[in-house]
């Protein structure tokens, strides 16, 4: 069997998969106890865990997305005239003191750490802070 696992990586390898480093004293006591074969069947269940976790984040990231662009058109549909101002009125209870409240504003949509999220975000801290 070729071996693949790396002993330094095994922590954020495991936060990738399951979201979290390990804590356990089991898993590290496992991993420990386990022979070089047994660490690479540990080490690509958690590679298939990250990927499996990966694919699911990525398609809630999308839902997330697709929603917003909803609320959007949502908006525009209710007599904004364009997609500015029905960013306006959708963040005009929103306080915005610097580009950290705008960015957390766009985290709270689950869209951050999506192209369509770091767009918008530049989108909105051009209109918000332009009305200074």
């Amino acid at each position: 069997m070729k071996h693949t696992f790396d002993e330094n990586t095994l922590s954020d390898l495991y936060k990738d998969a399951r979201g979290y480093r390990p804590r356990s004293e089991s898993f590290w006591a496992s991993w420990s106890e386990a022979t070089n074969d047994g660490k690479q069947v540990i080490w690509d269940n958690l590679v298939d865990e990250m990927v499996e976790s990966q694919k699911a984040e990525a398609a809630r990231d999308q839902a997330c997305v697709e929603e917003f662009k909803a609320l959007v058109e949502q908006t525009i549909g209710y007599g904004a005239p364009d997609r500015e101002t029905a960013l306006r009125w959708i963040t005009d209870h929103e306080t915005f003191h610097n580009s950290q409240d705008v960015e957390h504003f766009v985290w709270d949509r689950g869209i951050l750490f999506t192209d369509y999220g770091r767009e918008l975000v530049k989108e909105l801290t051009n209109f918000v802070f332009e009305q200074r």
